[in-house]
């Protein structure tokens, strides 16, 4: 071949690669591996697309390139992996011009590269691999793909294979999504590999998930429609209220459809111990975040099992004994339509003393709270937001003398109550004061784990700078037992005038680099969120307070994907793992 008008480079001399089989040279300082093999010269990028090692201490055998370390094996020619731990190597055409050898440094890639990023991801996803995953995601951030693309990929996965439907992983996701603006730059992409990683970890060894079809008639009305979705959900006939349910998605706004799909989740009590709600406003905010009219049908069918096959509280001995608090929402629940019509046109007002009165021990008078605001106007909006400061301060009080696992059920209450305030962003159905009841009777469950109060820190001037505060906040997650320390310095924070933003983006960094489990991952969303909808500064500093204190009695973890991620990191910067003698 001659090589005079093409972009080849001459690289090494055929007799000398004869002889030794193998060499390495540079274009552009890149390693690149010559091969002779079965009297062709084939050449490769030298570090093996798995871990870096350097394929010129590998085998060469039949045709196939086997890399030393983890033994993945490519086809030498087109540099295909068997392996699907590994990725394909990147090959370089080769020439041979007057006993010389010849390549082409800068080949065309046969795909972009962000295609190709998608594809390793759903490679990642099928394999359940995190340093496949983890690589995907860098490389789709580096091609500016960062955010929709890794979660447009997990959800089609989430959905599509995981027969239970949308669960723990996909929720986890969602709440990265939401987490994602946050966060510094680097963690928005530790915050994409720890969704997706969690949704391929949710559905790995799963049966998939086979979706139902809307109905031919697409001009049956919401209130049809509601009504049939809520009948078949309380038989718990998954098919039909799926079918109901794309049917509604297919013909009425989203408003509607939200409507429908949140009065099924109310109809009865806390269901899942708040994780069905929870779930579904997730699953309408992802869809939010990819778009309604492409996602909006696949997210939320998978959602119908979270209704169909839930716990009902009511049926729990602790809604009935000693205290009939499922009785007490069921009754308000029959008074709804009057309250709600003597409170039209009525403004209401928080009253001081409200919210302290929510976090009381006395079930009926909470309930007469409840019902009264209601009757003096207040929307589902207010009165959610109004549970969830509640539900807030049972995190910030939580008493370390209680049990470890009892930490989730007063964080079950947090996130219900939040998810509640945020589905009212999204309906102004009025079945969403039932679930107003609902998270208020949960509050008031969990009383006694605030017994005694943890203590929580007051305002006090400090003479420490932000930065500094910030720092001392990182390294006391990374020490069992500063709990209360860390709500402290948090609290420092505010006093010093820390710009809110760094604080935040500084959990994250805290929250991310750790094996987080399901609930912290959500704490500290669930508190972000909280932070931006209270307006006060005395109810934003309780927010990430509670979830300091949270995620701080969780930590340290082994922080084994942070090592993953370091790994993937360092590959696409191009480092070196290892030393090779």
């Amino acid at each position: 071949m001659a090589v005079e008008d093409t972009e080849y480079v001459q690289v090494a001399s055929l007799s000398e690669l004869e002889d030794e089989g193998r060499q390495v040279v540079s274009s552009d300082g890149r390693p690149i591996a010559l091969f002779h093999h079965e009297g062709e010269v084939y050449a490769v990028d030298n570090r093996c697309p798995h871990m870096g090692f350097p394929l010129t201490r590998g085998t060469v055998e039949d045709g196939i390139l086997t890399c030393h370390w983890h033994h993945a094996r490519f086809e030498l020619e087109e540099g295909d992996t068997f392996d699907l731990f590994a990725d394909d190597v990147q090959t370089f055409p080769t020439a041979i011009d007057d006993g010389e050898v010849y390549l082409d440094p800068d080949p065309e890639p046969d795909v972009p590269p962000a295609t190709r990023f998608r594809n390793r991801l759903a490679d990642g996803l099928e394999e359940d691999i995190s340093l496949v995953m983890a690589k995907s995601v860098i490389g789709l951030d580096e091609e500016g793909k960062g955010f929709y693309t890794p979660l447009e990929t997990a959800v089609n996965f989430g959905t599509r294979y995981r027969a239970m439907g949308w669960g723990r992983g996909l929720t986890t996701l969602g709440c990265m999504a939401n987490l994602y603006d946050h966060v510094g730059g680097r963690d928005k992409r530790r915050a994409m590999f720890t969704g997706v990683r969690e949704v391929a970890d949710d559905s790995a060894g799963e049966p998939p998930r086979f979706q139902q079809y809307a109905f031919d008639n697409q001009n049956l009305s919401k209130e049809r429609l509601k009504s049939w979705f809520r009948d078949t959900c309380e038989v718990r006939d998954a098919d039909g209220a799926e079918r109901c349910l794309l049917t509604a998605i297919d013909s009425l706004p989203p408003k509607d459809v939200a409507e429908i799909v949140f009065s099924a989740a109310t109809d009865h009590r806390y269901m899942n111990a708040g994780h069905t709600l929870d779930f579904i406003n997730t699953a309408f905010e992802t869809a939010q975040h990819l778009g309604w009219e492409e996602h909006a049908d696949a997210a939320l069918a998978s959602t119908v099992a979270q209704i169909t096959d839930a716990t009902r509280s009511e049926e729990l001995s602790s809604w009935r004994q000693p205290v009939d608090i499922a009785g007490l929402c069921a009754d308000a629940n029959d008074l709804l339509p009057d309250l709600v019509a003597a409170g039209e046109g009525k403004e209401w007002e928080r009253s001081e003393g409200f919210v302290e009165t929510l976090l009381d021990d006395d079930a009926e008078a909470i309930i007469d709270a409840l019902t009264d605001a209601i009757r003096a106007g207040a929307t589902t909006t207010q009165l959610a937001d109004a549970v969830a400061r509640a539900a807030t301060r049972r995190v910030l009080w939580f008493a370390t003398n209680n049990e470890f696992t009892d930490w989730n059920t007063v964080h079950h209450t947090f996130t219900y109550a939040n998810a509640v305030h945020r589905a009212t962003e999204k309906t102004d159905a009025t079945e969403l004061y039932r679930a107003c009841f609902d998270g208020a009777m949960s509050v008031y469950l969990d009383r006694f784990l605030n017994s005694p109060r943890a203590p929580v820190p007051d305002p006090a001037e400090t003479d420490r700078t932000p930065a500094d505060v910030r720092a001392d906040l990182l390294d006391a997650f990374d020490e069992q037992g500063n709990t209360n320390h860390a709500a402290t310095l948090v609290s420092e924070h505010f006093d010093a005038d820390g710009d809110p933003d760094d604080l935040k983006r500084t959990l994250g960094r805290g929250l991310l680099r750790e094996d987080a489990d399901f609930h912290t991952l959500q704490s500290l969303t669930a508190a972000i969120e909280r932070f931006e909808v209270v307006g006060e500064e005395s109810e934003q500093r309780t927010a990430l307070m509670a979830t300091a204190r949270y995620m701080a009695a969780h930590f340290p973890t082994r922080r084994a994907a942070e090592q993953t991620f370091s790994i993937a990191t360092r590959l696409h910067r191009g480092e070196r793992l290892h030393e090779v003698k």
